[in-house]
């Protein structure tokens, strides 16, 4: 029977309090990974009006001025005006860091499987920085193996950005939400049901002050500047049954950390794939690559991403767990929700025989310690805002499909036989 249904994802601009805090967290990653490559950093930021909180654990040789760190980072998202409530050059910055736990430390240093006779030097070395569990996703609605939800929504999001950064649109303030309702029969998107923009703003346009006029010319203005072009290359469009909202209280004057407090860890949905697959719980951002809630979220991605690439799958999750102190995963599981051409177990087969899925075989695949030279500092602030996934602005290593190819002679070796 045809089932036909919507389903839901939002994101966040730059701007967004929440947001804030992650780009902040990963900054201070990004600084100190680029001194010192073997840095433990667990960097959480809390931001209100006026007020910025730097806490965590941090072991590192680097020197960095953290306060210094977190007002470019600020100032760069675009909270540059007292007006705003929040302020790069005002805001107050409390720094309240401590080092790593060495109960932690010693079973990162020196993993489980180092101390065994048939240790493997190179990727046993090192055990996860936790017990957890991480999930990765990978399906054909778009280019980029993304939900389409997701996608749309992060789109939408990064244009909401760009136009207000450009100058195209100079009212818009740096907080902002998106959120795409997909209409889906059989598992296939069909349609747009619903694009909801809500986006911070002055409270007059030019000589436009009264509140349902300035709203109308929001509406206006975002469909044509914002809407229409992320939609321009989509095969799936918005038609006249398409609801557009914007801002739909009135108004948003009243924004940024001013309008809300801000957490680092705290749109973690936003980061990966808007709801559509599951998530194992920990946050990304302001953690080395030792926490596997970071870098074993990016290889099930990279997993997943490649098996549905090889055309073995037309979606694939892909779940890791881990013990702390541990370089093996405790287990793995792929699951292709009945669109595999090959059985799910022979799939796990392959992905035990084709991937490195330790700590240490990660970090090592993905170069996850050493900060790009030609990126001027930046790689792991870079998807702090705008998801982690799907990213086809950034030249991202576990969104590479280097392994489709083996995947696929696999498939066929299967077919053969």
């Amino acid at each position: 029977m045809s089932r036909r249904y919507l389903f839901t994802s939002e994101s966040v601009t730059e701007g967004h309090p929440d947001k804030i805090c992650d780009q902040i967290s990963d900054t201070i990653l990004d600084a100190l990974l680029t001194q010192d490559p073997t840095s433990r950093v667990a960097a959480e930021v809390v931001v209100n009006t006026g007020l910025v909180l730097i806490t965590g654990e941090i072991t590192t040789k680097a020197q960095v001025n953290y306060v210094d760190l977190a007002r470019k980072k600020i100032a760069d998202i675009g909270y540059t005006e007292a007006e705003n409530g929040f302020c790069a050059n005002s805001c107050s910055v409390l720094v309240a860091l401590d080092e790593q736990s060495p109960d932690i430390a010693q079973g990162v240093n020196t993993a489980q499987e180092s101390r065994e006779q048939d240790s493997d030097e190179q990727f046993d070395a090192i055990g996860a920085g936790d017990q957890g569990l991480m999930f990765g996703f990978a399906c054909n609605e778009t280019p980029e193996l993304m939900p389409l939800p997701i996608s749309l929504a992060q789109r939408i999001a990064r244009r909401l950005a760009a136009v207000r950064k450009t100058g195209q649109l100079p009212y818009l303030r740096p907080d902002g939400k998106t959120q795409v309702t997909v209409t889906y029969e059989d598992g296939k998107p069909v349609g747009i049901d619903t694009i909801l923009v809500s986006t911070q703003h002055t409270a007059n346009i030019g000589d436009i002050s009264e509140q349902e006029a300035v709203q109308a010319k929001i509406k206006e203005d975002l469909w044509a500047a914002v809407v229409e072009p992320v939609f321009a290359d989509c095969d799936i469009k918005p038609d006249e049954q398409t609801r557009f909202l914007v801002n739909p209280t009135g108004k948003f004057v009243v924004g940024g950390p001013q309008g809300d407090s801000g957490l680092t860890g705290r749109k973690i949905i936003v980061d990966t794939y808007g709801g559509y697959s599951r998530h194992g719980g920990g946050a990304f951002s302001g953690k080395d690559p030792t926490k596997v809630d970071r870098s074993a979220a990016y290889a099930c991605r990279y997993v997943a991403k490649n098996i549905v690439a090889a055309g073995l799958a037309e979606k694939c999750e892909v779940q890791l767990s881990y013990a702390i102190g541990v370089a093996r995963p405790v287990s793995i599981l792929v699951e292709t929700f009945g669109t595999g051409k090959i059985d799910d177990d022979r799939l796990l087969e392959l992905v035990k025989q084709h991937f490195e899925l330790r700590p240490a075989g990660i970090i090592h695949a993905f170069n996850l310690r050493q900060i790009p030279g030609e990126r001027g500092g930046r790689f792991y602030q870079d998807v702090a805002a705008y998801g982690h996934f799907g990213r086809t602005d950034l030249e991202l290593p576990w969104e590479q499909t280097d392994k489709a190819a083996i995947l696929s002679e696999a498939l066929t070796q299967s077919v053969t036989v």
